[in-house]
């Protein structure tokens, strides 16, 4: 799941090398609190929170074959 979050993020960010990815897990769901660069934080909101909202979105989506929920986190 970290890759994939990764794998998204990346591309978008203009300092890549400050993305962060914390993964915690509990029984029933999973979280990823994801640390950017300030500049970064408008580009992976996006206008009006839209670019967070599908990469939420596609995270979950991704996760079919787990039976927990998955968050992304932006801090």
């Amino acid at each position: 799941m970290k890759e994939l979050l990764q794998t998204i993020l990346e591309p978008m960010l203009d300092y890549p090398d400050a993305l962060d990815i914390d993964v915690h897990e509990t029984k029933h769901h999973t979280t990823l609190k994801v640390n950017v660069h300030e500049d970064d934080m408008g580009r992976v909101i996006g206008k009006r929170g839209r670019v967070i909202k599908a990469v939420r979105t596609v995270m979950s989506n991704a996760n079919l074959t787990n039976i927990k929920k998955v968050f992304v986190e932006l801090d």
